[in-house]
């Protein structure tokens, strides 16, 4: 049986690739090919690109209220193809249902927020800044946009982005993971369904040429991205080079402390979901868990226990904890890290090489991995692993904490679980990173508050969604006008 080849939408249209170069699309869970994509060409990119020029005017000129009015029906349908949505987005990524669903939900909730564009698109107006003088500021869009997603958040990452450009008045191009490229095609089905007008919103599959064209072509007025930092960094020098607005959000390598007055058994369940959740294939997972004082063995036996009983499987079995990481070489990368622990010194207290679930003996599994008496220097804990690998660094107190914190490079999340509010106060206001977590294994804003780190977590000035995202998108036009 032939599988399905997953085509570019362009100009309200599915169209095949020019490419001649094709990928397979993979369920973790099985090893199983499910579909093939095109790794596009600049030739694909230029097409998409002149779409979104054609439709830029006359949906620039469509009213606010009417470019929302398409989102709100939108939204409508994403809600009744929920389960469509999350059940195609497990399948390609494999993480579980449960989790596939919250975050098909936050894209939603993303596309709900852009609707209040009437509101925070509004801008300013002072009169008499001089005698007879009044001056105007008009938020105004700029153009074509295009966004570069991971694979990690096939569904929810690209609409950080993608509602707030079109709502604006912008159009657009995204291009996916093509290590994912199916659930997006889901979402852009619905789209078509809606009818936007042709080339307001447009998708080109692809790889490393695909991003180059989005990145070097010149009627791209900006780029937002989710990924590596190295990735970020080239990115954001790129769209420098060329005069783009650029997002670019990079990795991570997050913090989560334990307090001596914490309340261990009322933390473990979200302690577990913050490093094993998306199998530690996210950039707000926990990754190194910082026990302090002599909390220490009393959290490390109960979150080996906790992590021990967790099913691992399919991610479409309801009653699974944790999938599968995405690929066959990610599980290799993974495992590298694991043999790198080791060779650092590193007490391996729970081991997740050469783990095999029985159902499927083939799939790309990765057990829990627990590290003790890991040294801020070593590999383990410098770098980001994303995967199911947590590295244990003891600390004697909040300065070792918060020092452990800032010396990582990355800017993303820090977490704190504790009973003293005095002790969160402090560590919210001393830590580097942009979003903390008090008594949350995961800092993960909604969508009317920005998304995004800092140090190397972050390239550019503008974060994703929030109020912010909307500046993003937009130019503030000043009118300083007398009548004579």
């Amino acid at each position: 049986m032939s599988l399905p080849l997953i085509q570019n939408y362009i100009d309200g249209e599915w169209v095949e690739s020019t490419s001649t170069t094709f990928g397979d699309v993979w369920n973790p869970a099985t090893a199983e090919k499910i579909a093939r994509v095109a790794y596009g060409t600049t030739e694909d990119v230029e097409r998409a690109v002149k779409a979104a020029q054609d439709a830029y005017w006359d949906w620039r000129t469509t009213p606010p209220l009417s470019r929302a009015r398409y989102l709100f029906r939108l939204k409508e349908a994403f809600e009744e193809n929920f389960e469509d949505i999350a059940a195609v987005l497990t399948t390609e990524q494999g993480k579980c249902i449960d989790e596939a669903r919250g975050e098909v939900r936050r894209m939603i909730e993303n596309v709900e927020h852009a609707t209040g564009v009437t509101t925070l698109m509004c801008g300013y107006t002072l009169e008499d800044i001089a005698t007879d003088i009044d001056c105007y500021g008009h938020p105004q869009p700029l153009g074509v946009f295009a966004g570069i997603a991971p694979y990690n958040f096939p569904a929810m990452v690209p609409w950080w982005f993608l509602p707030y450009a079109l709502v604006t008045g912008n159009t657009y191009i995204l291009k996916p993971s093509e290590q994912v490229p199916m659930t997006q095609t889901r979402v852009f089905e619905i789209i078509d369904e809606i009818g936007f007008p042709e080339g307001v919103v447009n998708m080109v599959h692809g790889s490393r040429d695909v991003v180059n064209g989005l990145l070097d072509n010149p009627d791209i007025a900006g780029v937002s991205f989710v990924g590596s930092t190295p990735t970020a960094k080239y990115i954001y020098r790129r769209c420098g080079e060329t005069g783009k607005r650029v997002q670019a959000l990079g990795g991570a390598k997050n913090i989560v402390a334990v307090m001596p007055d914490a309340n261990i058994d009322a933390a473990m369940p979200s302690l577990i979901t913050s490093f094993f959740g998306c199998s530690g294939q996210r950039c707000l997972s926990g990754a190194v868990l910082v026990p302090v004082g002599d909390v220490a063995d009393e959290l490390i036996e109960k979150f080996t226990a906790a992590a021990k009983i967790m099913k691992i499987g399919s991610g479409l079995d309801e009653s699974t904890g944790m999938g599968p990481v995405v690929s066959a070489a990610h599980r290799e990368r993974v495992l590298g890290y694991i043999e790198k622990g080791l060779e650092e010194g590193a007490d391996l207290v729970m081991d997740g090489r050469n783990f095999a679930v029985a159902e499927y003996p083939n799939g790309f599994f990765v057990g829990p991995t627990l590290f003790d008496n890991v040294k801020p220097d070593m590999t383990i804990c410098r770098e980001e692993i994303f995967g199911p690998v947590v590295s244990v660094v003891r600390a004697r107190d909040l300065d070792e904490v918060v020092d452990l914190i800032n010396t990582r490079g990355f800017g993303n999340a820090a977490c704190i679980y504790t009973n003293n509010g005095a002790t969160a106060r402090e560590f919210k206001y001393r830590v580097l990173p942009s979003m903390v977590g008090i008594n949350i294994g995961i800092a993960a804003p909604m969508s009317f508050f920005p998304f995004g780190g800092a140090g190397n977590s972050m390239f550019g000035d503008i974060k994703a969604h929030g109020q912010e995202i909307f500046k993003f998108f937009t130019d503030t036009k000043v009118v300083i006008q007398r009548w004579l």
